[in-house]
């Protein structure tokens, strides 16, 4: 048997892609847009694996810009764009005086989404513990529901060192 080009009856059944599971992500019922939003466990520190499901699923227009800002200490290696289907993310570093352990999308149609961020290699007790708070997130929550993490000051808001 000769092997079959790819032009030649090749479906969209047989092109093979991966996408990444549904996000791990709890959203604060009212989402009202308030100080934290909900809480997002990623599987893994890759943005490039995780940005696009969580983007498919906060902003439902393909065509919108999403404009992600992360905390640079977690995110060391983050790259400034991410490629994801139909759509290019844009992703920045946090600013001084940002709250460490969130991650904001800004999505052209739905607005802003605050989420604190559950390390990927945090136990599964502690993250079930933070993703069912999420409904209870006053200001200062990510400071209050992280875990602690050495190296990292705590009680002030974007204190990397």
């Amino acid at each position: 048997m000769e092997p079959r080009r790819p032009t030649e009856s090749a479906s969209g059944a047989d092109a093979h892609t991966y996408r990444m599971p549904l996000p791990r992500l709890t959203l604060t019922p009212d989402v009202s847009h308030g100080p934290l939003d909900g809480v997002w466990w990623p599987r893994c520190a890759v943005l490039e694996l995780e940005l696009p499901s969580l983007a498919d699923l906060l902003e439902p227009d393909p065509d919108a810009a999403i404009r992600v800002t992360v905390d640079p200490v977690e995110w060391p290696d983050a790259p400034h764009t991410v490629m994801a289907p139909g759509r290019v993310i844009t992703v920045e570093p946090a600013g001084p005086g940002s709250e460490a352990h969130v991650i904001t999308l800004d999505c052209e149609t739905v607005g802003r989404w605050a989420l604190l961020v559950v390390p990927p290699g945090e136990q599964a007790g502690t993250a079930a513990r933070l993703l069912a708070a999420a409904p209870e997130n006053p200001p200062g929550a990510a400071r209050a529901a992280a875990p602690a993490e050495p190296g990292r000051p705590t009680g002030a808001t974007g204190e990397a060192t």
